[in-house]
């Protein structure tokens, strides 16, 4: 089992989770890089599977993920332009986080049919 992190004088501040979750945190960018991992890269076909995410958002947070060196945007020289995302080598380091998320989020799911079930 590995050993719990000690967290002092409640120093969030220098904590490598904080880290994390400055660059992925927020309510869609674990969402959009998730998308993107799955082959999900062109921008009309991620504002449309996140159905409430506004155009300015998706912009805005892609420009971010870009800016911190998770994703990268190729712009292929066609008329229209076509632009894509793909997932950085430090972006792909966040693979195996996704799937322990989505494997606790099975799991929670399954449990909470049980409990609703009786």
């Amino acid at each position: 089992m590995e050993k719990k992190a000690t967290i002092k004088n409640n120093d969030l501040v220098n904590c490598p989770v904080t880290a994390t979750m400055g660059v992925i945190g927020g309510k869609w960018k674990i969402l959009i890089l998730f998308l993107i991992g799955n082959d999900i890269n062109r921008f009309g076909k991620l504002n449309m599977l996140l159905r409430n995410i506004s155009k300015q958002m998706l912009t805005t947070q892609l420009r971010e993920l870009e800016r911190d060196g998770i994703i990268r945007r190729v712009i292929y020289p066609e008329i229209p332009p076509r632009v894509e995302y793909f997932l950085t080598e430090k972006g792909q380091a966040l693979l195996p986080v996704f799937t322990a998320l989505r494997e606790w989020g099975n799991k929670y799911e399954i449990e909470q049919e049980a409990v609703a079930m009786g």
